[in-house]
């Protein structure tokens, strides 16, 4: 995958509009900053442009109009000037004079946020670079900038005007994270063999889309099941659960997806791993049962040791894993085993392993992994579009760019 990068690229002196991705969870009651690892994450391309001398203005989004943890970037602003060790100047205005001015007043080295692109309202649209670049946000803000920079991999599979808009007027590069991630990602499209995907966690109409584009495409060679992706496979292979695990499944609305994980199975079953035995939940206990002996009346909430030790092997003997997805209830002592294991047997391999999705992540660190595999997504719904074979309009514009 050939990105333009910022190897390629003079800032000095410049102004660039660098799209971030710094989108975090916020206190209800507060407004405080839970958690900052999407700032942290685009902290390295701030700290470059700026060591080299650029006039650097952050876009960036947070929450959406009418949710809880729609707010301003005041807070973002205080964060990132801790996490960087430098100033960075806040403006509560996108569009207007005291933005424009503020940014006009850039020096060399200086960093300047600007309000939350979604209280604009052109920002919720959607449409091809071409189509973007003619909004007013794009044109007032593409007038007073040099070039653009996205470093926004969380919102790559969006194709909003501060996404891609620029990409249509201004030259174009990926930031460091988006290089990262991709470069890393890619490595899961065009694998070394055997390759193998581990899907679980609770987003069936996800992983559904996953396991169609990576057998279809020859992609995988083998796909391993665990969570609700497991329980929704073997119920449409004609397995009672038992009525507490169907419950969850039809609360979750995966009886929509029966039919289609029915004609997955009957298209590529023998590439589609099914566990042998669960681990069920009885008087606060962890216990073990195989498939053959259910249905039970007690919550199905991870695989089972057989099962673990299958996948275990399966894994050590690949080339390429990739990860997406906690095969149990990780959160609970007892049902952690099974996703533990698998990522333990993950690093173990010789394999270039790859984890994506927040659960999965926070169980890696959990079981002490994390630094131990090769690639680690921290892009959520851009993951699981890149990995599905789904429209990404801004690396489509990233591999297609004008870059000077």
């Amino acid at each position: 995958m050939s990105l333009p990068t910022l190897d390629r690229v003079e800032v000095r002196g410049k102004t660039v509009l660098l799209r971030v991705d710094i989108n975090s969870p916020l206190d209800p009651k507060t407004g405080e900053i839970l958690e900052d690892s999407r700032i942290r994450e685009c902290a390295p391309t701030i700290k470059e442009l700026a060591g080299k001398g650029a006039k650097v203005v952050v876009l960036a989004h947070q929450g959406r109009p009418g949710d809880e943890d729609f707010s301003r970037l005041e807070k973002h602003a205080k964060r990132m000037e801790e996490i960087l060790g430098m100033r960075v100047k806040y403006v509560p205005d996108l569009l207007g004079p005291s933005a424009k001015e503020a940014i006009k007043g850039l020096k060399e080295g200086e960093v300047l946020l600007l309000e939350n692109v979604r209280f604009y309202a052109e920002e919720s649209l959607t449409g091809t670079p071409e189509q973007m670049a003619r909004t007013f946000l794009v044109r007032e803000l593409s007038s007073l900038a040099d070039l653009y920079v996205n470093d926004a991999f969380g919102a790559a599979h969006r194709g909003q005007p501060s996404l891609v808009g620029f990409g249509a007027v201004l030259p174009t590069y990926a930031g460091r994270l988006m290089e990262r991630e991709l470069k890393g990602l890619s490595r899961a499209r065009e694998p070394e063999r055997p390759c193998i995907y581990v899907l679980g966690g609770g987003k069936s109409k996800d992983s559904m889309s996953m396991i169609e584009n990576v057998l279809s495409k020859g992609i995988a060679d083998m796909v391993l099941t665990g969570g609700l992706v497991a329980l929704l496979f073997l119920s449409a292979s004609g397995i009672d659960l038992g009525e507490p695990s169907f419950q969850v499944l039809r609360e979750k609305g995966f009886e929509k997806e029966r039919e289609r994980a029915k004609k997955l199975l009957s298209t590529y079953g023998e590439k589609i791993k099914l566990p042998v035995d669960v681990a069920v939940e009885r008087g606060n206990k962890r216990e073990e049962l195989e498939v053959s002996s259910l249905p039970v009346n007690a919550p199905i909430k991870d695989i089972g040791s057989r099962t673990i030790g299958e996948y275990s092997q399966i894994i050590r003997g690949a080339k390429t894993v990739v990860a997406n997805g906690p095969l149990g209830v990780f959160e609970e002592k007892e049902f952690e085993k099974g996703t533990v294991e698998v990522l333990r047997a993950m690093v173990d391999s010789r394999a270039y392993t790859i984890v994506g999705g927040g659960h999965m992540v926070a169980a890696a660190e959990k079981a002490g992994v994390l630094s131990k595999l090769s690639h680690v997504s921290t892009g959520g719904g851009a993951c699981i579009s890149f990995l599905a074979g789904e429209p990404m309009p801004v690396v489509d514009l990233l591999l297609k760019t004008k870059t000077g």
